[in-house]
């Protein structure tokens, strides 16, 4: 599973990496945020691609989800 690390980061570089480890060919992906705008883009950029959503955590200033092709 490879890692996306997008803590600190605001929109669009969220998404921009998410959708290079896409691209890369990575089926699965653990993304790891802060921002909450950042989670709902990248989920609806998943979505988008074919990846299934689990949000693993889901706090105030930070979340965790896996995406799975």
């Amino acid at each position: 599973m490879q890692k996306v690390d997008v803590q600190g980061l605001s929109c669009p570089m969220p998404v921009i990496r998410c959708k290079k480890a896409m691209d890369q060919g990575a089926n699965d992906l653990l993304v790891v945020g802060t921002s909450q705008v950042s989670k709902e883009n990248v989920a609806k950029l998943a979505h988008s691609q074919g990846y299934t959503v689990n949000i693993t955590k889901d706090e105030k200033d930070s979340w965790e989800m896996v995406l799975h092709k």
